[in-house]
């Protein structure tokens, strides 16, 4: 919990809701075929006169935006209803063309659900499924806003949450968690820096012991009037998330203490200045004037959620839990490597592989599952700290992603398995992995035409360390006075001689024998 939230929990409880709206990767627009990619291309390229309101023009929902709604309503624990419908939502704005917006009221996709953070299951009101508005352009200066429609009609999936969030870092932990669920289910790329997830938080802050949680509402305790709650919009990362919500709650709580009045609004988050400020009195659902879609007939939806439950991947929090169990990664790198479903996917095919260059490797003996449970510990270890670390920076000093990373899993558990056999020393291994990622070779090609292969052998090496101690007599003297630093200094000094081949480990041995 943030520094900032636990002066005013003494005195206040926290109710924090999220409406979450992401925009679905179809190909086409939500109720036309015009293409979906609208907003990379130039404005008011990719409209037709159904997203555009034309008169007379009828609109077709499109199935896979449906299919992919019920995907995520399973994925979080939601009832998928046997019926749904859509409804209009009425208001009027330059980038609604239609003067309404296709939307769902009474009988959403998906309700009831849940997600799990920090161990609570944080409960999920609905998802429902809706299209979106175009675009306000304001030139710098100018007296006129533009209005770009290529956006108008995109599918959005917006997820309401019941008001059980306590804290802005829950907020922005469950914003986190809803991204990583979609980008693995692939019906979204969920970036909010884009604007394909937009999050808005309702917040409001009442007295302790005074109010209680019922049936998905917040309800007063005795004669205590309960507090309004204030949306907050224009919230663009997860950092905004956290500290938009942090900042709102000073800001009501400052109003109480006070002696002031909160009224219901919605205000807009300004990240250049770290604040909130109003943008207009909040609406209530009557002011939009809902009412069935007649354009649109009724959707029987009990065959095809039946159907999209056998389709369902495994979860990330799942297989965050299987990597933790299974492969016995710590916890910190689990969450890590399953973060992103193509990394998951990168690193169980790394230790598959792993397994079969082990099990044919000519000094080790017994069955696949003995010698894997016998050195498994420390092979996961070296995974996890390439794969996390070393590779992990290179991808992000060469803007390398996992689509297009020319490193195969069955050439880097080779690389590994380099390292395990002591092949290849930590320097050997940074430059061979540097010159994997260039030229997507395997790394025993590289290491042979480099002629870089760790020298592990005593007999060769005794000779070479027996002369650097000839030769740094002073450090020798040093060591045996008790400096441990100056051991380092002669294993230094034989790395030098061999142009870093040598083993460490075996000439740290040597030099311990031979001076002591």
């Amino acid at each position: 919990m943030a520094g900032s939230e636990k002066n005013y929990m003494k005195k206040y409880d926290t109710i924090i809701g999220l409406e979450i709206h992401v925009q679905l990767k179809t190909k086409s627009k939500m109720f036309c075929s015009c293409d979906n990619t609208g907003e990379l291309q130039p404005p008011n390229t990719t409209i037709c006169p159904i997203c555009t309101g034309q008169p007379g023009t009828l609109p077709v929902p499109n199935e896979q935006a449906i299919r992919w709604t019920i995907f995520v309503g399973l994925a979080l624990n939601c009832k998928i209803a046997d019926w749904s419908k859509f409804d209009r939502k009425n208001y009027f704005y330059p980038d609604l063309p239609k003067c309404y917006q296709i939307s769902q009221y009474d009988l959403p996709i998906a309700s009831g659900g849940w997600l799990e953070i920090n161990g609570q299951k944080m409960k999920i009101t609905r998802i429902h499924l809706e299209e979106d508005t175009g675009k306000l352009l304001h030139p710098t200066g100018a007296k006129y806003s533009l209005v770009d429609y290529n956006r108008a009609g995109t599918p959005l999936m917006e997820l309401v949450t019941e008001p059980v969030i306590r804290s802005a870092s829950e907020a922005k932990k469950f914003c986190q968690e809803y991204q990583k669920i979609l980008r693995y289910l692939e019906v979204s790329d969920a970036d909010m820096e884009k604007g394909q997830m937009r999050c808005e938080a309702n917040v409001s802050i009442q007295e302790h012991g005074k109010w209680r949680y019922e049936k998905g509402e917040i309800k007063p305790i005795n004669n205590y009037k309960l507090n309004p709650k204030i949306e907050i919009k224009n919230i663009n990362s997860f950092r905004a998330v956290e500290h938009a919500i942090e900042y709102e709650i000073m800001r009501q709580e400052k109003i109480l203490k006070e002696q002031g009045k909160l009224h219901q609004e919605t205000r807009g988050w300004d990240d250049a200045r770290g604040v909130t400020y109003h943008q207009r009195s909040k609406e209530f659902a009557h002011d939009y004037r809902y009412f069935p879609e007649p354009d649109i007939p009724p959707l029987n939806l009990t065959e095809l959620k039946e159907k999209i439950k056998t389709e369902l991947p495994e979860l990330p929090q799942a297989k965050l839990s299987r990597f933790i169990t299974q492969y016995e990664f710590s916890p910190e790198d689990a969450l890590i490597l399953t973060s992103k479903k193509s990394l998951a996917h990168y690193t169980e095919q790394v230790v598959s592989e792993l397994k079969a260059w082990l099990v044919s490797l000519e000094e080790v003996e017994g069955t696949k599952n003995e010698i894997w449970k016998k050195n498994k510990k420390k092979l996961i270890n070296l995974v996890s700290g390439w794969l996390i670390n070393k590779l992990g920076g290179l991808m992000k000093a060469k803007n390398t992603t996992m689509a297009n990373l020319k490193i195969t899993p069955e050439n880097f558990s080779e690389f590994i398995t380099l390292l395990y056999q002591n092949k290849i020393n930590t320097t050997t291994a940074l430059l061979i992995l540097e010159k994997m990622m260039e030229k997507g070779a395997d790394p025993s090609t590289l290491l042979e035409e480099s002629g870089l292969e760790q020298v592990s052998d005593e007999k060769e090496l005794l000779e070479i360390v027996k002369k650097v101690v000839a030769a740094n007599a002073e450090a020798v003297g040093q060591f045996k006075a008790g400096k441990v630093n100056a051991l380092q200094f002669l294993v230094g000094q034989v790395m030098r001689q061999t142009k870093g081949k040598a083993n460490p480990e075996v000439v740290h041995e040597i030099l311990i024998r031979l001076l002591t």
